[in-house]
């Protein structure tokens, strides 16, 4: 059966556009159809409606994922494309990760007008972040900073940092380069220096398990590094169990044919750091994330969750 129109639901920030159009152009390139006949569907989410808060007082990542996949799986949109550091470890039944685009640079970015790095960050800068992850990571390198909530999409948080709001905030490298914002980043800050969020700069289409036909299509388009790298991503999150609030962070890369991984959480002060690293074959990606997962649990005992 000829498929005759898709329609692809993603979050209404310019960002979700862009990757939502990014997903669109791979498919039209996969398919060689009509550009009218692949409509974007813009959906509304709890975590776009509540920007008072941090994440992990409301409920945590799936905010940003939920009624998507709810209009997924009532038939109203026939894929979604997600941030995939935004999906929880668990994805709904009825539901498959088909398919990734290559991956973006996954580092974090400073973003400042005091300072081009965070060693140079004046004693007791204000930086604006609502990332337990990122709050965290800085507060283990540098206890002397202060902070502040700073919820919004990045157009919205790059306007406050220049009202002078803050002096300094943390944004994905991906976003601010999907943007053509990447003159915006005063430095780009290093995996090794500061581990990233767990899947950061990797786009993911959903559908459902039974639309073969579009998996099958979607599978055209899949960028095999990006998923194996993030499925072992994805298998330390799932190890840790995800719901936990406790920071994460981790990043796996393809090295000579071999997948190495560095993973840790931290406690919410930074005082402590539990860390895991492993290496083994791009089959196992799942399992080797999994493991260090496993490790991480068993160091950090009850102080993480």
């Amino acid at each position: 059966m000829q498929i005759s129109r898709i329609r692809i639901g993603t979050r209404g920030s310019r960002l979700a556009i862009v990757q939502a159009e990014k997903v669109k152009a791979h498919l039209l390139a996969a398919m060689q159809i009509d550009p009218a006949r692949i409509d974007i569907v813009t959906i509304m989410t709890t975590g776009d409606r509540i920007k008072d808060r941090s994440l992990s007082e409301i409920g945590g990542k799936g905010l940003f994922t939920k009624e998507i996949e709810e209009a997924l799986l009532q038939g109203a949109i026939d894929l979604a494309v997600h941030s995939m550091k935004d999906l929880p470890a668990a994805v709904p039944d009825g539901l498959v990760i088909a398919g990734l685009l290559p991956r973006e640079d996954p580092r974090d970015a400073l973003v400042s007008s005091v300072a081009e790095s965070i060693a140079g960050l004046p004693p007791g800068a204000l930086v604006g972040s609502s990332s337990v992850r990122r709050i965290a990571q800085l507060k283990r390198r540098r206890p002397d900073l202060t902070f502040t909530s700073f919820r919004g999409n990045v157009d919205t948080r790059l306007r406050k940092l220049k009202a002078g709001e803050v002096d300094a905030t943390l944004l994905a490298c991906a976003g601010l380069i999907r943007l053509g914002l990447k003159s915006e980043i005063a430095s780009p800050i290093e995996v090794e220096d500061m581990l990233p969020a767990l899947a950061q700069g990797a786009i993911g289409v959903e559908t459902r398990a039974d639309a073969q036909q579009l998996r099958s299509i979607i599978e055209e388009v899949n960028d095999r590094p990006t998923a194996t790298a993030v499925a072992c991503e994805r298998g330390f999150l799932k190890a840790l169990d995800g719901s936990c609030k406790t920071p994460i962070a981790g990043h796996a890369r393809l090295i000579n044919g071999r997948l190495v991984f560095r993973g840790e959480t931290l406690t919410p002060d930074g005082s402590q750091v539990f860390t895991a690293t492993r290496e083994g074959l791009p089959s196992e990606a799942e399992a080797i994330g999994m493991d260090a997962g496993e490790e991480v649990k068993r160091d950090g005992g009850q102080i993480l969750c």
